[in-house]
């Protein structure tokens, strides 16, 4: 005589922040997809992104888009739902909804509501990257997506420097970058941070071509400007201290664009212009964006 099985508890209304696979379809854990399936319709960031998800898994839940040009829009209808009893899950593309991802609005505004808010947890790129880096995880600063405008990114690590030197303390920094601005940002972080600032940049993590790079920022932009393509999903590492003082300052910090076109006007007898096309190869940088440096290092000094 079999003894019946007892039922399935009935899903909890609320919303269900799940995480997906950030590459590997293998990191989708078994209490995300048994929600997926019980949920009355998923938000997602890009349906047809998360079709794929769902037809690997033969899932069948309707879905709806909640993307950044929506999400404020859609939390509406969507928190009228869960008012009512829903149960909705908000997924995004990859990785952890909320985490440089849609997400965090719709959940702000449940929790305002009155609305149960369960998280899923599951793959991430920052924290995976972090605990594969070798840097240290005692203390971090997850930033997200640096600005792509070129001075808007430069202020920001100024001011995370700054920070830094002013609490006198060591930080690792994490970021996700684009593949067409991981130079830049590299270029900028040693003009911020110093050409010894150690750096880890993970690609392509949970993938076939998974790799990382370890070094300093100065040798992993060599490494990067000397293949043919870059590609792939980026998160960057970076081991950020406090500028030191003294002698060993001027060894450890980079030298200020000022002082090295003053040099390079001495020593090659050339003009300021010719300077400055100088400092931008060697930086890899555009002449604009050196020249900007300059004046603001000018300003500073007003």
């Amino acid at each position: 005589m079999s003894i019946p099985a007892e039922p399935e508890a009935p899903l909890a209304p609320g919303l269900y922040l799940i995480a997906t696979p950030i590459g590997n379809l293998g990191d989708i854990t078994l209490r995300a997809l048994d929600v997926l399936r019980r949920v009355d319709r998923i938000a997602c960031e890009d349906t047809r992104q998360t079709q794929k998800l769902l037809n690997h898994f033969e899932i069948t839940t309707p879905t709806v888009s909640c993307h950044q040009h929506n999400e404020h829009q859609r939390a509406t209808e969507l928190i009228v739902a869960l008012q009512a009893g829903g149960r909705i899950a908000v997924v995004s593309d990859a990785g952890m909804p909320g985490i440089s991802d849609p997400g965090s609005q719709l959940a702000a505004q449940a929790i305002a509501a009155g609305v149960a808010v369960i998280p899923i947890p599951g793959a991430n790129a920052a924290l995976s990257a972090l605990v594969a880096s070798g840097l240290p995880a005692d203390e971090f600063h997850f930033i997200g997506f640096l600005p792509e405008k070129a001075g808007a990114r430069r202020t920001r690590l100024e001011e995370l420097a700054a920070e830094i030197q002013h609490n006198n303390a060591a930080r690792t920094l994490v970021f996700y970058e684009a593949p067409h601005r991981i130079l830049e940002t590299l270029s900028d972080l040693e003009s911020v941070f110093g050409p010894a600032l150690r750096v880890v940049l993970a690609r392509e993590l949970t993938k076939i071509h998974e790799e990382f790079l370890r070094g300093t920022v100065a040798d992993i932009r060599c490494d990067l400007a000397a293949r043919d393509r870059i590609r792939g999903e980026m998160t960057l590492l970076v081991h950020a201290q406090p500028a030191q003082s003294g002698a060993e300052s001027s060894s450890a910090t980079h030298e200020r664009i000022s002082d090295r076109v003053a040099r390079l006007q001495t020593e090659a007898g050339i003009d300021e212009k010719e300077a400055l096309k100088r400092i931008a190869r060697d930086l890899g940088q555009s002449k604009s964006e050196v020249y900007r440096e300059l004046q603001r290092e000018r300003a500073r000094r007003r």
